[in-house]
């Protein structure tokens, strides 16, 4: 069971981190451990689900947000609004590359990288990548006439670009990665400003964390069939699932809001940093035993119960 209070402390660590450039998983992943959540199969299967399921709250925040984005899209696709259909169709060609990666190579891709030094070089590797492409967007590094900032708005980019930044979407499956950093530099190469850059990565996350937690839920849904196990909100009690999409929302709504102009003001340097600190910090939480970085152990799954025939009546 799930205490109302973890729920909270969960729905924060995923409301704040989901958009941010840091790695939403990794960090639900270590405040999971350090709460013990995962205290046998089950139980971490369950948390497991939940961790994704509150993203819901995230895809509720950022409609809320960019609501006007949503009916310009719905405009365009009935033919009334150019721009709106042009950002439909280059969020539909930005989704595709990780979906088709997802669905083909995602047990692969858990099984030989969430291990402890692919996902700690993930984060420290990625805030070193932060840190460089920040310092030639800004012309501190090499000459400001090849900064990728040319001012760009969201409606600039090309079905091109969007398929570039789809493609950087993939390297977000590396566990620890970061799909608003790959996404959010995506921007940068498509010389997006800071914030276009940052709102198209909050677009696109709405079909990418859909889709996963429908995924996630329907998996979830099909293993109490099979196995006649409950489903996980049952493990984990209703209420606790609530709250934890509730704060979930209201915390990424916070943090959506915070980001877009701290990266119009300062750009993604601070982020690089703090990547590279948690990266040196997940080591020591790893070698003190307190965190435990491996795939997941699916749950036992109980014999089949052995179907005898029923007796044939006599007449």
């Amino acid at each position: 069971m799930l205490t109302v209070w973890q729920a909270i402390v969960l729905g924060l660590v995923e409301g704040i981190t989901e958009y941010l450039p840091v790695s939403s998983t990794g960090h639900l992943e270590i405040t999971a451990d350090l709460l013990k959540l995962k205290a046998n199969p089950q139980a971490a299967a369950a948390v497991n689900t939940f961790n994704i399921v509150i993203q819901g709250g995230a895809i509720l925040a950022v409609l809320g947000l960019y609501f006007p984005r949503f009916v310009q899209m719905a405009r365009g696709l009935f033919g009334r609004d150019n721009a709106g259909f042009q950002l439909l169709v280059n969020l539909v060609i930005a989704f595709i590359p990780a979906a088709l990666v997802g669905a083909l190579l995602n047990k692969t891709i858990e099984a030989h990288l969430f291990h402890p030094v692919p996902v700690v070089l993930a984060f420290i590797v990625g805030g070193i990548y932060m840190i460089l492409v920040e310092a030639r967007r800004s012309g501190r590094w090499g000459s400001p006439a090849w900064s990728y900032d040319r001012g760009g708005t969201i409606d600039d980019l090309s079905p091109l670009d969007a398929l570039k930044i789809g493609c950087l979407q993939i390297l977000a499956m590396w566990p620890g990665t970061s799909r608003s950093m790959m996404t959010i530099t995506g921007g940068y190469f498509a010389r997006l400003r800071p914030a276009a850059a940052a709102e198209f990565s909050f677009l696109l996350g709405m079909p990418t964390l859909l889709a996963a937690t429908l995924y996630k839920l329907g998996k979830d849904y099909w293993h109490a069939r099979q196995t006649g196990e409950p489903p996980f909100y049952t493990h984990l009690g209703a209420m606790p699932v609530l709250v934890g999409i509730v704060v979930a929302g209201v915390s990424a709504a916070i943090a959506v809001r915070w980001l877009v102009g701290f990266l119009n003001r300062r750009g993604l340097t601070s982020f690089g940093v703090y990547r590279i600190l948690l990266g040196i910090t997940l080591i020591g939480l790893i070698l003190g035993q307190l965190v435990s970085i491996a795939p997941d152990a699916e749950p036992e799954r109980p014999a089949p119960t052995p179907v005898t025939a029923p007796a044939t009546p006599r007449r």
